[in-house]
């Protein structure tokens, strides 16, 4: 044991007193805040490159109805099709909106620029038309708009949860961006700290320097103690960009909010977009709601989850690699490896961001939580939307158990691997070393 223990403090304190380790740890945060920031900014200033808009209406229906925007100018022409074409090219003019009188039998309406049209421009457009084409069609049958855009609903369902402490409020929105970011970052770290493993071992593996320390500690102790000593490097790092990310939100935030002119901005916006929400969809209403909708997610439970998630999934997928690492000479002979154990990750955060955030509860989602080789990513999706204690339970003693058997499987490879040179490693080689007896 006390062996063990000197592995895990050479690899710990060897990593983080490297400068690329300090960099990362420091630097992470601020580009998340950076980012942050950016979004914010975008949010709060739109797109102010305003668009210039010649239309051609030969049907009559949309000529000067469709109404500037903050980023949309139009501007009604005459004349032939061919000509105007000429003339959006030589008044500079970014697009040419060209509707044919026959537009409803031909289905044929367009929009000509020297460059593509973005989808939300399209859309726009095309919004303004629709609405325009409804009215008419309300007034050739006698029935006032007016009354009618009066009666409009505008409804926001709000998403409550019955739990034995009461009622509470349930956010989908916010479940989904929690679990999402969450079961990125597992996904993301079993790859890189996993790798750091394998680079790890092939590294002591061709310089020889494996010879000298197995002659004075057990293969198995190695490999455990290399595996959680890079395990906490990463424990360490993701704990300190939890605090340095909070700590500099909280600053960014606080700096936002004293600011006079950006406040008036986001107020102003929330009243354009609350004037709007009748016609918007979902996800404007999410982002608007989103602060009251973190206050609905238990951090504290969702911390604790993730980090017995990572760690489990870490030391799974850790071992695997390190039973890579001693396969091969190089790391460009572990492609064949690889790609059996990444599988299950990749399918499971595929599957997990189309289908278990739409079905936390289906019967997939329940078997892709309780394999451990999964369940870090599926369980971590799952638990923002609410999990049963007994399910959360079993998947985590599974957990642990796939665990020990994943070492005890990779420990018995790495105990011959690492001692074998210039030798094409095979499934087959791989299956001989695993029987060899003690």
């Amino acid at each position: 044991m006390n062996k063990t223990l000197l592995i895990i403090q050479r690899e710990y304190f060897s990593r983080v007193k490297k400068k690329s380790f300090l960099l990362m740890t420091f630097l992470v945060p601020l580009l998340f805040i950076g980012m942050y920031a950016l979004v914010v900014y975008i949010f709060i200033e739109g797109d102010n490159n305003q668009k210039k808009i010649q239309v051609l209406d030969q049907s009559g229906i949309f000529e000067s109805k469709l109404k500037d925007q903050k980023n949309l100018d139009f501007t009604s022409i005459k004349g032939p099709y061919e000509e105007a074409k000429k003339e959006m090219l030589k008044s500079k003019s970014d697009f040419l909106l060209y509707i044919p009188a026959d537009y409803e039998k031909s289905k044929n309406i367009e929009i000509i620029a020297e460059k593509k049209p973005g989808l939300n421009f399209l859309s726009d457009i095309e919004k303004q038309m629709e609405d325009i084409l409804l009215d008419q069609r309300l007034i050739k049958a006698g029935i006032d708009t007016a009354i009618i855009n009066q009666a409009r609903p505008n409804l926001n369902i709000n998403a409550r949860q019955i739990t034995e402490e009461g009622e509470k409020d349930a956010s989908v929105g916010a479940s989904f961006i929690i679990g999402f970011i969450a079961a990125f970052l597992i996904y993301i770290s079993l790859f890189i700290y996993g790798t750091q493993v394998m680079r790890g071992v092939i590294e002591e593996k061709t310089t020889r320097i494996i010879e000298v320390i197995v002659s004075s500690v057990k293969p198995f102790q190695l490999m455990l103690g290399k595996i959680l000593g890079i395990g906490m490097v990463g424990l360490t790092q993701f704990l300190l960009w939890i605090i340095l990310s909070a700590g500099l939100t909280a600053i960014a935030g606080t700096l936002l909010i004293n600011n006079d002119e950006t406040k008036a901005k986001v107020e102003q916006m929330g009243k354009q977009r609350v004037a709007m929400a009748s016609s918007e969809s979902g996800e404007n209403n999410m982002v608007l709601d989103f602060s009251k909708a973190a206050s609905t997610i238990d951090f504290p439970y969702i911390l604790g989850t993730f980090l017995f998630y990572f760690l489990g999934g870490y030391l799974i997928y850790s071992a695997l690699f390190a039973a890579v690492g001693s396969a091969v000479d190089n790391e460009t002979e572990t492609q064949q490896f690889m790609l059996p154990i990444t599988l299950p990750l990749i399918f499971t955060f595929i599957i997990g961001m189309n289908f278990i955030v739409n079905n936390p509860d289906s019967p997939l989602s329940f078997w892709l939580s309780m394999v451990p080789f999964t369940s870090p990513i599926a369980m971590m999706i799952r638990i923002p939307f609410g999990v049963p204690a007994w399910e959360l339970a079993i998947s985590m003693v599974l957990l642990v158990a796939g665990f020990i058997f994943t070492t005890w499987v990779a420990a018995r490879i790495y105990r011959v691997g690492i001692l074998m040179y210039g030798k094409k490693t095979s499934y087959k080689e791989l299956a001989k070393w695993f029987m060899y007896k003690e």
